[in-house]
């Protein structure tokens, strides 16, 4: 069986705070042969686990990197990479997520009023430019 994992599955079987739903969740990923789990579905777990259950930027890293090492996780992975690399130098994990999406659709560079997220991604050496 091929399936498309949603956020919520993703959170249950991380967090493991619901006994029946988290079973459930690691049961469906468990039989699985092929796991599609999109950049969106990945910039949705890292807010959830930030904001609903506090988790480290550290602890949640190496929840995504857990997953994408998967045998059966299939993901867009060089967006992936570029989401973590900006979440590891303390940038947000959507943004890099969006500078790279946007650059693989002929954006030749990403435009932001964030001041942390273009500061960010020029240090990881990618065309940003600050707003305002």
């Amino acid at each position: 069986m091929n399936i498309t994992a949603d956020t919520n599955v993703l959170v249950r079987a991380c967090v493991q705070d619901d006994a029946q739903q988290a079973q459930l969740a690691a049961d469906v990923l468990r039989k699985a042969h092929r796991i599609a789990v999109s950049s969106t579905t990945l910039c949705e777990f890292v807010w959830v686990l930030q904001r609903a259950y506090q988790f480290t930027d550290a602890d949640i890293v190496k929840a995504i990197r857990l997953l994408i090492r998967s045998k059966n996780v299939v993901c867009e992975m060089p967006a992936i990479e570029l989401g973590l690399a900006a979440f590891e130098q303390g940038g947000d994990f959507a943004d890099g997520i969006i500078a790279f999406s946007g650059a693989s659709l002929g954006g030749a560079e990403l435009v932001s009023f964030d001041k942390k997220a273009v500061a960010v991604l020029k240090a990881q050496r990618k065309k940003a430019r600050l707003l305002g």
